[in-house]
This record gives structure tokens, sequence and C-alpha cells, in this order.
């Protein structure tokens, strides 16, 4: 038997026997994975519908400043959000540099122009069909914010599913801010580039057999959500 095949062996016994580091790994990405996608969505999907629907100087800058975005380096988000949380930062007071609080802002950073992005489009092809209805009934810029929520839970959808792994994948900005502390701030991406640097092979490949089956998992439930709500 190879080294490669001793390792997938020694992964595969971890997941099975549900080792207790891998699950304190995997639990603390899930928990600041799904907490960024989140927020980003509360953040982003409002100011998504909002370009869509408003006509203000400066509207087009900030849609081509959320696409640009879309390219950000992590490691340079994380570096601007190290600068602001750290003693002699703005928001230095808060504690949070090397905690997972840090490590959900980095992922809201990064997540959140593919939620304004991913919203935009879809809803600004749905005002273009509503919009007289809705000035018809007179609608205020609120309810007409609430009418394309519900046209196009679909792209909300897609749009939180879409940061979600966004996010889950993220290693550069969360490596700055977070640490990579051990048992507190070490998440799966994290985890994987240390334990190769150190030639854990065993733990690095379970955690990335993991990450990829929640990618699958994640692609294979938005297919069927989307699908499904898109029908309704």
């Amino acid at each position: 038997m190879n080294d490669f095949t001793q390792s997938i062996a020694a992964a595969l016994t971890l997941i099975g026997r549900l080792d207790s580091e891998l699950i304190a790994i995997v639990w603390l990405s899930l928990r600041v994975s799904l907490s960024a996608s989140l927020i980003a969505l509360l953040i982003g999907a409002p100011l998504g519908v909002w370009l869509a629907i408003s006509r203000f100087r400066g509207r087009q800058v900030l849609i081509v400043l959320a696409n640009a975005l879309l390219g950000l380096p992590p490691v340079v988000a994380g570096l601007v959000l190290y600068l602001l949380l750290s003693r002699s930062g703005p928001l230095g007071f808060t504690g949070w540099l090397f905690t997972p609080s840090a490590m959900i802002l980095a992922q809201v950073m990064l997540a959140t122009p593919i939620v304004v992005s991913l919203v935009h489009r879809p809803v600004s092809l749905l005002w273009a069909e509503y919009a007289d209805l809705a000035r018809t009934d007179g609608l205020s810029l609120f309810r007409s914010m609430a009418l394309l929520f519900s046209l196009g839970r679909a792209s909300m959808l897609t749009a939180f599913l879409a940061a979600f792994g966004r996010a889950i994948a993220e290693v550069g900005a969360i490596l700055v801010v977070g640490g990579n502390i051990r048992g507190y701030t070490r998440t799966m991406t994290t985890a994987i580039a240390l334990e190769t640097s150190k030639g854990d092979l065993p733990l690095a490949l379970g955690l990335g057999l993991v990450l990829v089956s929640l990618s699958v998992t994640v692609s294979t439930v938005a297919f069927l959500l989307v699908g499904r709500v898109g029908e309704k």
C-alpha cells in the first residue's frame, strides 16, 4: 500500500470515527460561513433590489463597484480588515481580531458583492415587467421592493447559496484576521493548508473530502430548490 492510499484510508477512518478535532473544525467552518452568508444576504439583497428599481446620480457607479468587488482578492480584504481591527485601528476597541467574529466580517466583505450582483440583474428584468403595474397601483418604494423580493425568491436563494460557496471555500482573508488558532479559529480551508505543510495528510485529506462533499451537497440543493421555487 503506497503513501497516498494509506493517507486516504486514514482520512476515511477519521471521518468514520467522527474524530473530535475534525468535527470541531467542520462545525466552526459551517457556523462562520453560514453566519457570513446570511448577513451578506440581509445586506446585499435589499441593496441589489434598490439598485434595480431606483434611479439616481451615481447609481451606475455603485453597480460597477459591486461588480468590480467580485474580483476582490481575499488577502486584500483580510489586510484591510486587519488594519481596521488592529489595536491602532478605528475598530480596535472591539477586540475582534483573531476571533471568529473577524472571520465572519471578512467573509461578509467577500460574499456581499456576490449577493448584490446576483440579485440586481434578475430583479432588474422583473422590474422592467412589473414597473408599470407598480406605478398604476401607487406602490411606494418599500412596497415595490417587497413585491420584487416575493417575485425574485429564486434569485435570493441562488445568491445565498453562491455566497455560502464563496465563504466556505475562502482561506486568505480568514487566515489573516483569524490567525488559524487551533480549537478557536481554525477552519477547514486553513487547517488543510496548515496540515499539508506539516505533512499531516490524513487530517488534511479528511477535511478536503468533507469540504468537497459539502460543495456537492450545496450545488445539489441549489439545483433542486431553485427549480422548485421557480415553479411556484
